[in-house]
């Protein structure tokens, strides 16, 4: 009587369903990561980058790593 009751076992294509589902789920997944990285760090990290060297002066940096010894080509002055 309990037989009767339980659903056949699915045998065929079992495999080929579930990697259906999981490869679905890997892909959303993957640009669910990828858009995070993207928006979260990589765009906020060029921000800072542009933002930096915008007002960035090599030769007043270059002075100042001279007039502190780091240079041994250049000494200070």
């Amino acid at each position: 009587m309990s037989s009767a009751l339980l659903p056949k076992p699915q045998m065929r294509r079992l495999l080929a369903r579930r990697m259906k589902f999981h490869l679905f789920g890997a892909f959303f997944v993957s640009v669910g990561c990828a858009a995070l990285y993207k928006f979260g760090i990589a765009d906020p990290r060029k921000r800072a980058y542009a933002e930096f060297y915008k007002n960035y002066d090599p030769m007043k940096d270059f002075e100042a790593m001279r007039a502190a010894g780091v240079f041994e080509s250049a000494p200070p002055k």
